[in-house]
């Protein structure tokens, strides 16, 4: 597993949030038993940056907590004859954004410390990296479902 991450940010403290976003990547695929070299980028913005590309990428003109950006569909990576897998080969899967700034503020708002959300959101990016999303009831409850098995794997329950 590679986890590269960027801080991009001044307005929160990000001092060490790399081990736990680390972490919680590790926790993720291990829980949806990824066994292939994967690639992760993580980058901590600011409120402004973060709605600057939720307004390009999504048509949404205001902040939000994560993005994710998907590079393939995780089948891509399982379908792949198992001769022709380069037991070497890392494959990158995508970008995570979290606005620490946003992350804070819900932590606040929820009552639970900065570091659970930073946690809980990379884990829900990586979901969606993995090919979940919330789109029907069904999905978000699943997702949910997910979720909360990987935070109390992290020790980080509700």
């Amino acid at each position: 597993m590679n986890v590269l991450i960027d801080n991009r940010q001044t307005k929160v403290d990000a001092s060490g949030l790399e081990a736990l976003v680390v972490r919680a990547i590790k926790a993720t695929l291990e829980e949806e038993e990824v066994v292939d070299e994967v690639e992760v980028s993580v980058s901590f913005v600011d409120n402004e940056e973060i709605r600057k590309l939720n307004k390009y990428y999504r048509g949404i003109d205001s902040s939000t907590d994560v993005l994710s950006f998907p590079l393939m569909e995780f089948e891509e990576i399982e379908e792949g004859e198992e001769d022709e897998k380069d037991a070497e080969e890392i494959y990158p899967i995508g970008d995570i954004v979290i606005s620490l700034e946003k992350a804070k503020e819900q932590a606040e708002e929820y009552g639970h410390s900065f570091e659970r959300e930073v946690a809980y959101l990379t884990v829900h990016s990586m979901l969606h990296l993995l090919g979940y999303d919330h789109e029907t009831e069904e999905e978000r409850k699943l997702m949910r479902e997910k979720e909360e098995k990987v935070m109390e794997r992290l020790g980080l329950r509700r």
